[in-house]
């Protein structure tokens, strides 16, 4: 990673060149959690890990 971001979502939906529809917020390296975007259309080669069913950090 460049930063300390990480960016949690929900997957809302994705297509055949893996674009990613996700509700997000971001996790400052404090530990807040901030959401200022709603949804994102999101490249797949951006995404480190998807755990299915995961409900993200706590915060």
């Amino acid at each position: 990673m460049k930063n300390d971001k990480e960016i949690v979502g929900t997957l809302l939906g994705f297509d055949d060149f893996y674009l990613y529809v996700v509700f997000c917020s971001e996790i400052t390296p404090e530990g807040r959690r901030i959401t200022k975007l709603d949804q994102i259309l999101l490249n797949g080669n951006n995404i480190t890990m998807l755990i299915p069913g995961g409900e993200g950090p706590e915060v």
